[in-house]
């Protein structure tokens, strides 16, 4: 569809929060977004011009628009999440968890049942979790059965039955685990008491249990059973020696939940806390392949709300380690503050189009059971920012995780099929010479500051971290990814040269082709042309061109080899982000507008944070300057950069 073609029915889109879905040819459901303003957020697709190649596929496909209106932003937000998981469209995020969760499940009959099951049936049965780790969740019935007893046998107790004594007491009842209901020693208000105490316990909610055992046992004290007192009082300390135990951040937090993000590329991993009574009854990390370079917020929302939904939670309070302006006000990190999502476009060719507003099932069929408003916080100090510590420890572990089992996969596998892969490479790309030895270099910079490079190694197919590289950039001021690659290219090979090291077969460049040029210049000077392949990695595209050539080459989607390229290219990356977040946490970066006499670097930070990069700051106007810092930094900053202008050109 043209951008011509959208405005002839964009007046037709309501300036109201909503969701839209986007339709090909065949009434295939492509993509579901939400929206402030629907108008806006759909014209985004037609008005702006972006590089993205997956945008511009989706946007090429869209045959018809359907869009629906709701009462906020946060229905917008629960809507859009309930049709994702419904109808899961190929172009929206997709959560890369395919598990069934076990649930506790309290039977709807007379003195109720609880048992596991991966079922969840309409029957009115009360239904607790899901839970992620069935293990500890056995481990905690098993010791709530201890301390509560419930019954275990499968009996039909009506109150007929019981009546006419048809049943017995068996051995629990004798060993002390059941009252023995099925003779009528216990009453069903008894009975539930005691299953109001295990889902308290379930939830992490050891005050309640721990109370009512505290009173019985002063009541048999003073009723003079010691036996019976003594009984209590053991129980007593079973639950304070599994308290001691249990994960507790602070009893004052009341219920959380609480989540970090790690985005690598396409892929994200989010962690999930489920914080009840300052106790972490849940924990649990998935992974995300986005489709259209959604941004972390974007990722992070969409996963608050399938998590929310798949375990149940009615916190009101979120913790996360950034604003999420499309869910709530922020508590303690500041305002949230968020601006409608630009979508890349490059412009198709125009298929059919119709729009119109959605007539199928309405809002309040997935809105039933809305939640009320969250309150985002993020944290800065205190129990809350221990508990974010805690998640982003735990997104990093996992993804380690994945790593470490992806490199298992490989090496496990024999010599003969290592040099598959390899031989198959090596025919996609035409190399001249098998690539048993391949290197992958990558810039890394932060909001246009401080530049760092990274290089990986792989040998026969596996990473050999003894060979990967850092590099501090020496001789390039200010940012200049054509210069930074140059120079750290240079002296990796003129190391490699001067000790008659081997060279690799293949050199990877992750960048563009002025990037990949630059890497030529300094394989040049040192003489090594012919002796190395050099091939550049289109970042959006997965593309991968050589030097002097037209045409890219683009590997089969899931072939072996473009699997190999991406896991050079996602450690290059892991290992350059590493490195750089090492040497900011250190210090070890000054950026330029430190270096001006008279800006500090909390005015830099402010520049920084306002212009999202040195070259933006550079280019703007006196006025602009002013309105941040004030008249007299203003100057400073402006006289610093036209001298370093003049200075460059060789003005007097």
């Amino acid at each position: 569809m043209t951008s011509a073609a959208f405005q002839q029915i964009a007046h037709t889109i309501p300036h109201s929060p909503g969701i839209y879905k986007y339709f090909d040819a065949g009434d295939t459901l492509l993509y579901v977004g939400k929206a402030k303003n629907l108008r806006k957020r759909v014209s985004s697709y037609f008005t702006k011009t972006f590089t993205s190649y997956k945008t511009h596929e989706l946007v090429q496909r869209i045959g018809r628009i359907e869009f629906t209106i709701v009462d906020s932003e946060q229905d917008a937000f629960l809507l859009e999440n309930a049709l994702i998981k419904q109808f899961r469209p190929r172009f929206n995020i997709d959560l890369k968890d395919d598990k069934t969760y076990p649930f506790l499940v309290v039977k709807k009959e007379p003195f109720p049942r609880v048992f596991f099951t991966r079922r969840k049936i309409n029957d009115g049965s009360e239904y607790l979790g899901p839970f992620t780790s069935v293990g500890k969740v056995r481990e905690l019935l098993d010791f709530i059965r201890q301390n509560i007893p419930i019954r275990t046998c499968k009996l039909n107790l009506t109150e007929s039955n019981i009546r006419k004594g048809k049943f017995r007491v068996c051995l629990e009842y004798h060993l002390g685990n059941c009252k023995g209901p099925c003779e009528g020693l216990q009453t069903e208000q008894e009975y539930r008491d005691g299953l109001l105490q295990l889902k308290n316990l379930m939830k992490g909610n050891l005050a309640p249990v721990m109370q009512q055992f505290r009173m019985e046992m002063q009541q048999f004290a003073r009723d003079l059973q010691f036996e019976k007192a003594e009984l209590m009082r053991r129980k007593l300390e079973h639950l304070e020696q599994y308290q001691s135990r249990s994960v507790i951040v602070s009893r004052h937090l009341g219920n959380l939940d609480v989540y970090s993000i790690l985005k690598e590329g396409d892929i994200a991993y989010v962690n999930y806390l489920m914080v009840q009574h300052g106790t972490i009854v849940q924990t649990h990390t998935i992974q995300l392949e986005t489709h259209l370079d959604e941004t972390e917020e974007e990722v992070l929302t969409f996963a608050i709300g399938q998590l929310r939904d798949t375990f149940n939670s009615l916190a009101s309070e979120v913790i996360v380690p950034f604003p999420l302006a499309e869910l709530g006000a922020s508590a303690e990190g500041g305002g949230n503050t968020g601006k409608e999502d630009g979508i890349p476009f490059q412009e198709p060719a125009p298929p059919a189009l119709t729009i119109a507003a959605e007539d199928g099932p309405q809002p309040e069929a997935y809105l039933a059971g809305r939640q009320p408003v969250l309150t985002i916080t993020v944290p800065k100090a205190g129990d809350k920012k221990k508990l974010l510590d805690l998640s982003l420890k735990n997104v990093n572990y996992f993804q380690e995780e994945i790593r470490r089992k992806k490199t298992l996969h490989l090496e496990g596998k024999s010599d003969m099929e290592k040099k598959q892969v390899l031989y198959q490479l090596m025919e996609d790309l035409q190399l001249p010479e098998l690539p048993v030895h391949i290197e992958c270099f990558d810039n890394s910079n932060f909001q246009g500051a401080y530049p760092v490079s990274a290089m990986v190694c792989f040998r026969d197919g596996v990473a050999s971290k003894k060979d990967y590289r850092h590099f501090n950039v020496k001789t390039v001021e200010g940012i200049n990814d054509f210069a930074t690659m140059k120079e750290v290219v240079f002296r990796r090979y003129k190391r490699l040269r001067d000790e008659k090291a081997p060279l690799p077969q293949l050199v990877i460049i992750d960048g563009g082709k002025g990037q990949l040029g630059a890497a030529m210049e300094a394989i040049r000077e040192l003489g090594l042309t012919g002796s190395m392949s050099l091939a550049g990695l289109a970042k959006n595209e997965e593309e991968i061109f050589f030097p002097g050539d037209s045409e890219s080459v683009k590997l089969p989607y899931n072939s072996e080899s473009l699997k190999l390229i991406r896991r050079i290219r996602d450690e290059v990356h892991r290992f350059g982000i590493t490195f750089h977040r090492n040497q900011r946490s250190k210090g070890t970066f000054k950026n330029e507008l430190e270096e001006i006499k008279g800006i500090g670097k909390a005015t830099a930070a402010q520049l920084l944070k306002t212009f999202r990069s040195v070259n933006n700051v550079r280019q703007q106007s006196l006025e602009s300057l002013s309105e941040q810092v004030g008249v007299a930094k203003a100057k400073l900053i402006r006289e610093h950069f036209e001298g370093s202008k003049d200075s460059a050109t060789g003005d007097l």
